[in-house]
């Protein structure tokens, strides 16, 4: 089978149902953010050695690359929700935020704002956060204009939250320092 099928080539493309929207549609652009905050995920992962102090966040990282896949997969469906086949769960949810309680625990609160950085690592955390942001706007347009599973958009939105704690997770555990933020 070939990579290239050229039924894109005017700027549509297919949905998993069949039917054809243009590359522009918000549909679209939700689940291709989706999918570039995966590929950031699988850079993370290649940047952590197996069996280093980054065992445990390698490992919830392998498995939220699976739930942005599924997410994706929703997000690509024109009938979601109207056929009953939401992937996207509460339990993917309450999985997140157990994730983030647990890596809270190592870290001291803050009062103030922080700059992305300290390690190459963290600043990579950052940059997820940021992207799959940009995601869950795009999901929010997109429910506001078609419906789409709420699920969706509270699990991109925690999953934003358990980045920024990783990020700042990192830099403690590489000895780093977080950067406040400091108005000029």
């Amino acid at each position: 089978m070939k990579i290239y099928t050229r039924t894109g080539d005017k700027g549509d493309t297919g949905l998993i149902d069949g039917s054809r929207l243009s590359k522009s549609h918000l549909r679209i652009i939700a689940y291709g953010e989706v999918d570039e905050a995966n590929s950031h995920v699988g850079l993370i992962i290649s940047k952590i050695e197996i069996d280093s102090i980054f065992d445990d966040v390698r490992k919830i990282l392998l498995g939220i690359q699976q739930d942005l896949f599924v997410l994706g997969a929703e997000l690509a469906n024109p009938n979601n929700g109207k056929d009953n086949k939401m992937l996207v769960r509460n339990e993917m949810i309450s999985t997140i935020e157990k994730h983030i309680d647990n890596f809270e625990s190592e870290l001291k609160p803050i009062s103030y704002f922080i700059l992305p950085g300290g390690s190459v690592e963290s600043s990579l955390f950052h940059i997820c956060r940021t992207v799959v942001r940009r995601a869950e706007r795009s999901a929010v347009a997109l429910a506001r204009e078609q419906g789409i599973n709420q699920e969706i958009v509270t699990y991109l939105n925690r999953l934003s939250d358990l980045f920024f704690v990783l990020a700042r997770v990192t830099n403690k555990r590489k000895k780093r320092n977080d950067i406040p933020w400091k108005l000029n």
